[in-house]
């Protein structure tokens, strides 16, 4: 075996969480000719192959599955040097991708975010909105932000926060419409909703709890989509209160008796979670979260 240096490592590690050469040279601010040439020299060097190349991207194989913990073990490590011989002044670099719901991506996020990337200059973070086409398992986001735990995988997960959901509608649609005084009269009234056949996760299924076999008249995959048309006046939708709060001219219907309740979570790889630029960003997640609970909880209408 030949030697092999730590820098190749770092090359290493960014093409196994992305699975692709050149989002992993995006994340280490270099071109993806220069990650290929790391990626074989370090196979050189160890005589051994670290992926199985195809059309998909880079995927591990059995060995290099096998040194994803002691590479991550090692880049910790690097990185609490660096910022114990710094004094602890070491400016945190490198890229983080959150992984997380559009609604407290773009609603209650997206202008927070700003705010703590103005203090890590060199931190990079990117937030992806379609859930769907990411994933934890295959190391394609940092940090996720979802509706349930995760029931199998070396995960840390910790519950974020619960939130409330609430019927809504526009003032002049429900002045155009009859009046709602009990759960039975809302079969008379059209409703916005997810697209049936595209709902990835339990928990957005609304309508399954509020009225189960209702076919929504309107259909999105998108909330701010669904957010629109229920300002537009065209029916009903089911909408978390930190967001429909904001919209003076949506009105709660039946809250007290009618609403969902939900729960937030915060996840990522347990041989990261320590890591400081992982760590920055969850805890700044958390902070915000947290000062806003009766937001989340809908409190202003259960009193």
């Amino acid at each position: 075996m030949r030697q092999y240096t730590w820098d190749d490592l770092q090359y290493f590690l960014a093409v196994a969480r992305t699975g692709q050469l050149t989002t992993a040279a995006r994340r280490l601010r270099t071109n993806h000719v220069t990650v290929s040439r790391r990626i074989d020299r370090l196979e050189e060097a160890l005589s051994a192959r670290l992926f199985e190349r195809n059309p998909r991207g880079y995927i591990l194989t059995a060995l290099g599955e096998k040194l994803i913990e002691s590479a991550e073990i090692m880049e910790r490590e690097a990185e609490r040097f660096q910022n114990e011989a710094s004094g602890g002044t070491v400016s945190l670099s490198g890229v983080v991708r959150l992984s997380i719901l559009e609604g407290i991506a773009n609603f209650f996020l997206a202008n927070r975010l700003p705010v703590m990337a103005q203090s890590y200059p060199s931190l990079s973070v990117e937030m992806v909105t379609i859930q769907q086409i990411v994933s934890l398992s295959r190391r394609e986001a940092d940090l996720s932000i979802t509706l349930n735990p995760t029931r199998t995988g070396p995960y840390h997960q910790q519950k974020l926060m619960p939130y409330r959901l609430f019927i809504y509608g526009a003032k002049d649609y429900l002045a155009r419409h009859p009046a709602i005084r009990q759960r039975s009269d809302l079969s008379g009234h059209r409703f916005i909703g997810y697209i049936e056949d595209m709902i990835f996760t339990p928990g957005l299924d609304y309508m399954r709890e509020i009225l189960p076999g209702l076919r929504p008249a309107y259909q999105s995959s998108s909330i701010f989509a669904q957010l629109s048309a229920a300002r537009s006046g065209f029916g009903l939708c089911i909408l978390p209160y930190f967001i429909a709060y904001n919209y003076p001219e949506l009105v709660p219907v039946l809250p007290k008796e009618m609403h969902l309740n939900r729960d937030y979570w915060l996840i990522c790889h347990e041989d990261i979670v320590n890591t400081p630029r992982i760590r920055v960003l969850s805890d700044f997640i958390r902070s915000e979260v947290g000062s806003q609970t009766a937001i989340f909880g809908g409190y202003p209408l259960l009193d």
